[in-house]
Protein backbone atom coordinates (compact mmCIF):
# COMPACT_ATOMS: atom_id res chain seq x y z
CA UNK A 1 0.00 0.00 0.00
CA UNK A 2 2.56 2.20 1.11
CA UNK A 3 4.39 1.21 -2.22
CA UNK A 4 1.11 2.81 -4.18
CA UNK A 5 1.27 5.85 -2.52
CA UNK A 6 4.68 6.57 -3.12
CA UNK A 7 3.96 6.04 -6.85
CA UNK A 8 0.72 8.29 -6.65
CA UNK A 9 3.02 11.06 -4.52
CA UNK A 10 6.04 10.93 -7.17
CA UNK A 11 3.46 11.12 -10.17
CA UNK A 12 0.75 14.00 -8.69
CA UNK A 13 1.86 17.57 -10.09
CA UNK A 14 0.25 18.78 -7.08
CA UNK A 15 2.74 17.08 -4.67
CA UNK A 16 5.53 18.93 -3.48
CA UNK A 17 7.88 15.72 -4.59
CA UNK A 18 6.39 15.09 -8.14
CA UNK A 19 5.64 18.62 -8.57
CA UNK A 20 9.18 19.21 -8.36
CA UNK A 21 10.59 16.49 -10.97
CA UNK A 22 7.62 17.87 -13.56
CA UNK A 23 8.70 20.84 -13.07
CA UNK A 24 12.13 20.34 -13.45
CA UNK A 25 11.32 18.46 -17.02
CA UNK A 26 9.35 20.71 -18.25
CA UNK A 27 11.96 23.72 -17.94
CA UNK A 28 15.19 21.54 -18.57
CA UNK A 29 14.14 19.51 -21.34
CA UNK A 30 17.51 17.19 -22.72
CA UNK A 31 19.92 19.22 -24.02
CA UNK A 32 21.49 18.75 -27.92
CA UNK A 33 24.70 20.16 -28.78
CA UNK A 34 25.55 20.69 -32.83
CA UNK A 35 28.85 21.81 -34.26
CA UNK A 36 29.06 24.10 -37.61
CA UNK A 37 32.02 24.06 -39.80
CA UNK A 38 34.10 27.02 -38.67
CA UNK A 39 35.42 25.38 -35.23
CA UNK A 40 34.17 21.31 -34.54
CA UNK A 41 38.10 21.34 -32.27
CA UNK A 42 36.21 23.40 -30.02
CA UNK A 43 32.63 21.30 -30.03
CA UNK A 44 34.27 18.40 -29.26
CA UNK A 45 36.41 19.76 -26.45
CA UNK A 46 33.07 21.51 -25.03
CA UNK A 47 31.19 18.30 -25.35
CA UNK A 48 33.97 16.19 -23.70
CA UNK A 49 33.71 18.55 -20.70
CA UNK A 50 29.58 18.11 -20.77
CA UNK A 51 29.88 14.31 -20.97
CA UNK A 52 27.86 14.08 -23.78
CA UNK A 53 27.69 13.38 -27.86
CA UNK A 54 28.08 15.94 -30.14
CA UNK A 55 24.88 16.05 -32.15
CA UNK A 56 24.37 14.40 -35.89
CA UNK A 57 24.26 17.42 -38.68
CA UNK A 58 25.17 17.41 -42.66
CA UNK A 59 26.54 20.87 -43.98
CA UNK A 60 27.27 20.89 -47.70
CA UNK A 61 27.25 23.27 -50.56
CA UNK A 62 25.42 22.86 -53.84
CA UNK A 63 27.21 23.64 -57.03
CA UNK A 64 25.92 26.86 -56.89
CA UNK A 65 27.81 27.64 -53.53
CA UNK A 66 24.45 27.73 -51.79
CA UNK A 67 24.68 26.18 -48.27
CA UNK A 68 22.67 23.28 -46.92
CA UNK A 69 21.99 22.25 -43.37
CA UNK A 70 20.70 18.49 -42.63
CA UNK A 71 20.29 18.05 -38.71
CA UNK A 72 20.30 14.16 -38.44
CA UNK A 73 18.19 14.15 -35.24
CA UNK A 74 15.25 15.07 -33.53
CA UNK A 75 15.05 18.15 -31.80
CA UNK A 76 12.14 18.20 -30.62
CA UNK A 77 11.25 19.56 -27.34
CA UNK A 78 15.08 19.71 -26.99
CA UNK A 79 17.57 23.04 -25.73
CA UNK A 80 19.81 23.49 -28.39
CA UNK A 81 23.19 24.83 -28.82
CA UNK A 82 25.11 25.58 -32.11
CA UNK A 83 28.72 26.02 -31.84
CA UNK A 84 29.84 28.24 -34.71
CA UNK A 85 32.87 30.73 -34.41
CA UNK A 86 33.24 33.92 -36.16
CA UNK A 87 36.49 32.75 -38.46
CA UNK A 88 37.55 31.58 -41.39
CA UNK A 89 34.63 31.95 -44.17
CA UNK A 90 33.20 34.44 -42.08
CA UNK A 91 30.16 35.15 -44.44
CA UNK A 92 29.46 31.53 -45.00
CA UNK A 93 29.99 30.69 -41.78
CA UNK A 94 27.43 33.11 -40.50
CA UNK A 95 25.03 31.76 -43.22
CA UNK A 96 25.40 28.47 -42.17
CA UNK A 97 24.66 29.46 -38.74
CA UNK A 98 21.43 31.06 -39.42
CA UNK A 99 20.33 28.09 -41.54
CA UNK A 100 20.94 25.58 -38.52
CA UNK A 101 19.33 27.84 -35.99
CA UNK A 102 16.37 27.94 -38.40
CA UNK A 103 16.08 24.60 -38.72
CA UNK A 104 15.96 23.77 -34.86
CA UNK A 105 13.61 26.22 -34.75
CA UNK A 106 10.98 24.81 -37.21
CA UNK A 107 12.11 21.29 -35.65
CA UNK A 108 10.30 22.18 -32.65
CA UNK A 109 13.40 22.74 -30.62
CA UNK A 110 11.69 24.19 -27.33
CA UNK A 111 14.77 26.57 -27.57
CA UNK A 112 18.04 27.74 -29.37
CA UNK A 113 21.33 29.22 -28.07
CA UNK A 114 24.12 30.24 -30.79
CA UNK A 115 27.37 29.96 -29.23
CA UNK A 116 29.31 32.29 -31.02
CA UNK A 117 33.21 32.47 -29.85
CA UNK A 118 34.20 35.45 -31.39
CA UNK A 119 31.63 37.40 -33.34
CA UNK A 120 31.24 38.24 -36.58
CA UNK A 121 31.31 41.97 -37.89
CA UNK A 122 31.64 43.16 -34.50
CA UNK A 123 34.05 45.71 -35.04
CA UNK A 124 31.43 47.72 -37.47
CA UNK A 125 29.30 48.76 -34.01
CA UNK A 126 29.08 52.39 -34.84
CA UNK A 127 29.42 55.36 -37.59
CA UNK A 128 32.82 55.93 -37.30
CA UNK A 129 35.06 58.28 -38.77
CA UNK A 130 38.03 56.22 -39.95
CA UNK A 131 37.90 58.49 -42.99
CA UNK A 132 39.65 62.12 -44.02
CA UNK A 133 36.23 62.99 -44.43
CA UNK A 134 33.76 63.26 -41.85
CA UNK A 135 31.14 62.38 -44.77
CA UNK A 136 32.28 59.21 -44.64
CA UNK A 137 30.89 58.38 -41.17
CA UNK A 138 27.38 59.00 -42.27
CA UNK A 139 27.32 56.47 -45.04
CA UNK A 140 28.93 53.63 -43.16
CA UNK A 141 27.15 50.89 -41.88
CA UNK A 142 26.28 49.21 -38.56
CA UNK A 143 26.99 45.78 -39.55
CA UNK A 144 26.86 44.46 -35.76
CA UNK A 145 23.47 45.37 -35.45
CA UNK A 146 22.45 43.70 -38.66
CA UNK A 147 24.34 40.60 -37.69
CA UNK A 148 21.72 41.04 -34.73
CA UNK A 149 18.64 40.75 -36.30
CA UNK A 150 19.86 38.40 -39.11
CA UNK A 151 20.59 35.78 -35.88
CA UNK A 152 16.84 36.62 -33.96
CA UNK A 153 14.41 36.75 -37.42
CA UNK A 154 16.50 33.02 -37.64
CA UNK A 155 15.19 31.80 -34.51
CA UNK A 156 18.03 32.57 -31.78
CA UNK A 157 16.66 32.60 -28.42
CA UNK A 158 19.94 33.05 -26.86
CA UNK A 159 23.53 34.03 -27.57
CA UNK A 160 26.50 33.02 -25.55
CA UNK A 161 29.77 34.97 -26.97
CA UNK A 162 33.15 36.12 -25.16
CA UNK A 163 35.01 39.53 -25.16
CA UNK A 164 32.56 41.43 -27.49
CA UNK A 165 34.87 44.24 -29.86
CA UNK A 166 32.12 46.28 -27.63
CA UNK A 167 30.02 46.07 -24.94
CA UNK A 168 27.59 47.78 -26.21
CA UNK A 169 26.32 44.82 -29.13
CA UNK A 170 24.47 43.28 -26.52
CA UNK A 171 22.37 46.08 -26.48
CA UNK A 172 21.39 45.24 -30.03
CA UNK A 173 19.72 42.46 -29.54
CA UNK A 174 15.89 42.15 -27.93
CA UNK A 175 17.12 38.06 -26.81
CA UNK A 176 19.20 37.48 -23.97
CA UNK A 177 22.97 37.46 -24.54
CA UNK A 178 26.10 36.13 -22.17
CA UNK A 179 29.14 37.94 -22.62
CA UNK A 180 31.81 35.90 -21.03
CA UNK A 181 35.43 37.22 -20.46
CA UNK A 182 38.49 35.64 -21.05
CA UNK A 183 39.84 37.82 -18.23
CA UNK A 184 40.05 34.88 -15.70
CA UNK A 185 42.26 32.31 -18.02
CA UNK A 186 44.55 35.49 -18.88
CA UNK A 187 45.14 35.89 -15.78
CA UNK A 188 45.84 32.27 -14.38
CA UNK A 189 48.10 32.28 -17.54
CA UNK A 190 50.20 35.10 -16.90
CA UNK A 191 50.47 33.47 -13.14
CA UNK A 192 51.27 30.17 -14.28
CA UNK A 193 54.06 31.51 -17.44
CA UNK A 194 55.45 34.77 -16.57
CA UNK A 195 58.13 34.55 -13.69
CA UNK A 196 58.39 38.05 -13.26
CA UNK A 197 54.63 38.83 -13.69
CA UNK A 198 55.24 41.05 -10.31
CA UNK A 199 57.33 43.44 -11.98
CA UNK A 200 55.10 43.68 -14.92
CA UNK A 201 53.06 46.32 -16.30
CA UNK A 202 49.82 45.96 -18.45
CA UNK A 203 49.67 47.83 -21.57
CA UNK A 204 46.57 48.38 -23.50
CA UNK A 205 47.40 49.61 -27.31
CA UNK A 206 44.45 51.69 -27.79
CA UNK A 207 42.83 53.92 -25.22
CA UNK A 208 39.68 51.77 -25.90
CA UNK A 209 41.19 49.04 -23.88
CA UNK A 210 41.72 51.13 -20.54
CA UNK A 211 39.11 49.63 -19.08
CA UNK A 212 40.33 46.08 -19.45
CA UNK A 213 43.77 46.70 -18.53
CA UNK A 214 42.81 48.71 -15.40
CA UNK A 215 40.77 45.14 -14.44
CA UNK A 216 43.45 43.02 -15.02
CA UNK A 217 46.21 45.32 -13.27
CA UNK A 218 44.48 45.66 -10.38
CA UNK A 219 43.71 42.03 -9.94
CA UNK A 220 47.37 41.27 -10.34
CA UNK A 221 48.32 44.62 -8.20
CA UNK A 222 51.02 45.84 -10.99
CA UNK A 223 51.24 49.34 -12.92
CA UNK A 224 49.44 49.33 -16.40
CA UNK A 225 49.98 51.95 -18.94
CA UNK A 226 48.18 52.54 -22.62
CA UNK A 227 49.47 53.61 -25.67
CA UNK A 228 47.24 56.20 -27.89
CA UNK A 229 47.11 55.79 -31.41
CA UNK A 230 45.78 57.51 -34.42
CA UNK A 231 44.70 55.89 -37.89
CA UNK A 232 45.02 57.09 -41.61
CA UNK A 233 42.50 54.51 -42.28
CA UNK A 234 40.88 51.01 -41.13
CA UNK A 235 44.14 48.34 -40.67
CA UNK A 236 46.49 50.86 -40.81
CA UNK A 237 48.76 53.00 -37.70
CA UNK A 238 49.56 56.49 -38.72
CA UNK A 239 51.20 57.41 -34.96
CA UNK A 240 51.54 56.10 -31.15
CA UNK A 241 52.47 57.59 -28.06
CA UNK A 242 52.74 55.81 -24.94
CA UNK A 243 51.57 57.08 -21.85
CA UNK A 244 52.93 55.10 -18.97
CA UNK A 245 56.47 54.05 -17.62
CA UNK A 246 57.44 50.80 -18.67
CA UNK A 247 61.40 51.52 -18.38
CA UNK A 248 62.89 47.81 -16.74
CA UNK A 249 59.47 45.96 -16.51
CA UNK A 250 58.03 43.09 -18.65
CA UNK A 251 55.67 44.48 -20.70
CA UNK A 252 52.10 42.07 -21.16
CA UNK A 253 50.03 43.87 -23.98
CA UNK A 254 46.15 42.98 -23.63
CA UNK A 255 43.62 43.42 -26.21
CA UNK A 256 40.71 41.72 -27.28
CA UNK A 257 41.66 40.55 -30.81
CA UNK A 258 44.77 41.20 -33.46
CA UNK A 259 43.74 40.67 -36.95
CA UNK A 260 46.83 42.03 -39.45
CA UNK A 261 49.06 42.69 -35.92
CA UNK A 262 50.23 45.85 -37.51
CA UNK A 263 49.42 47.54 -34.03
CA UNK A 264 50.45 44.97 -31.81
CA UNK A 265 54.02 44.88 -33.78
CA UNK A 266 54.28 48.72 -33.90
CA UNK A 267 53.33 48.96 -29.73
CA UNK A 268 55.90 46.38 -29.47
CA UNK A 269 58.69 48.26 -30.78
CA UNK A 270 57.54 51.19 -28.57
CA UNK A 271 57.59 49.38 -25.50
CA UNK A 272 61.25 48.18 -26.20
CA UNK A 273 62.12 51.54 -26.86
CA UNK A 274 61.14 53.03 -24.17
CA UNK A 275 62.88 50.31 -22.32
CA UNK A 276 60.39 47.45 -21.49
CA UNK A 277 62.73 44.26 -20.48
CA UNK A 278 60.41 41.94 -22.47
CA UNK A 279 56.93 42.10 -24.40
CA UNK A 280 54.34 40.25 -24.37
CA UNK A 281 50.92 40.20 -26.08
CA UNK A 282 47.76 38.35 -25.46
CA UNK A 283 44.57 38.53 -27.04
CA UNK A 284 41.34 36.59 -27.09
CA UNK A 285 40.50 36.53 -30.53
CA UNK A 286 43.86 35.64 -32.90
CA UNK A 287 42.25 36.05 -36.37
CA UNK A 288 46.08 36.84 -37.88
CA UNK A 289 44.78 37.63 -40.98
CA UNK A 290 47.44 38.57 -44.35
CA UNK A 291 50.91 39.95 -43.06
CA UNK A 292 50.08 39.23 -39.52
CA UNK A 293 52.08 35.48 -38.99
CA UNK A 294 55.32 37.35 -40.59
CA UNK A 295 54.74 40.15 -38.72
CA UNK A 296 54.85 38.46 -35.51
CA UNK A 297 57.93 36.34 -36.40
CA UNK A 298 59.95 39.78 -37.28
CA UNK A 299 58.62 41.70 -34.03
CA UNK A 300 60.02 41.51 -30.49
CA UNK A 301 57.99 39.20 -28.53
CA UNK A 302 58.38 36.56 -25.82
CA UNK A 303 55.02 34.99 -26.81
CA UNK A 304 51.48 35.88 -28.30
CA UNK A 305 49.18 34.31 -26.24
CA UNK A 306 45.76 33.60 -27.95
CA UNK A 307 42.67 31.87 -27.10
CA UNK A 308 41.13 28.94 -29.06
CA UNK A 309 37.99 30.84 -29.78
CA UNK A 310 39.38 30.68 -33.61
CA UNK A 311 41.08 27.72 -34.66
CA UNK A 312 44.82 28.27 -34.15
CA UNK A 313 46.34 25.48 -34.98
CA UNK A 314 47.78 26.80 -38.45
CA UNK A 315 49.20 29.69 -36.46
CA UNK A 316 51.28 27.75 -34.48
CA UNK A 317 52.71 25.69 -36.74
CA UNK A 318 53.58 28.52 -38.76
CA UNK A 319 55.05 30.94 -35.57
CA UNK A 320 56.98 29.01 -33.04
CA UNK A 321 55.58 32.45 -30.44
CA UNK A 322 51.67 31.68 -30.83
CA UNK A 323 50.69 29.91 -27.54
CA UNK A 324 47.09 29.38 -27.03
CA UNK A 325 44.66 29.31 -23.83
CA UNK A 326 42.09 26.68 -23.83
CA UNK A 327 38.86 28.24 -23.18
CA UNK A 328 36.39 25.72 -23.71
CA UNK A 329 35.76 24.68 -20.38
CA UNK A 330 34.18 28.79 -19.83
CA UNK A 331 31.90 28.47 -22.72
CA UNK A 332 30.97 24.51 -21.69
CA UNK A 333 29.84 25.31 -18.06
CA UNK A 334 28.15 28.61 -19.36
CA UNK A 335 26.13 25.88 -21.94
CA UNK A 336 25.53 23.56 -18.38
CA UNK A 337 24.74 26.44 -16.22
CA UNK A 338 22.14 27.91 -18.86
CA UNK A 339 20.85 24.71 -19.34
CA UNK A 340 20.18 23.83 -15.19
CA UNK A 341 19.19 27.59 -15.26
CA UNK A 342 21.94 28.73 -12.97
CA UNK A 343 23.59 31.95 -12.77
CA UNK A 344 26.33 32.51 -15.13
CA UNK A 345 28.31 35.67 -13.52
CA UNK A 346 30.62 33.09 -11.82
CA UNK A 347 32.41 32.39 -14.86
CA UNK A 348 33.48 36.29 -15.13
CA UNK A 349 35.58 36.10 -12.37
CA UNK A 350 36.32 32.20 -12.41
CA UNK A 351 38.11 29.73 -14.33
CA UNK A 352 36.05 26.94 -13.82
CA UNK A 353 37.90 23.47 -13.15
Amino acid sequence: MEDIEREIEDSDPTSSRGGRNLTLQSRMPNIKVFSGSSHPDLAHKIVDRLGIDLGKVVTKKFSNLETCVEIGESVRGEDVYIVQSGSGEINDNLMELLIMINACKIASASRVTAVIPCFPYARQDKKDKEGLMEAVASRAPISAKLVANMLSVAGADHIITMDLHASQIQGFFDIPVDNLYAEPAVLKWIKENIPEWRNSIIVSPDAGGAKRVTSIADRLNVEFALIHKERRKANEVASMVLVGDVREKVAILVDDMADTCGTICHAAEKLKDAGATKVYAILTHGIFSGPAISRINNASFEAVVVTNTIPQEEHMRDCSKVQCIDVSMMFAEAVRRTHNGESVSYLFSNVPY
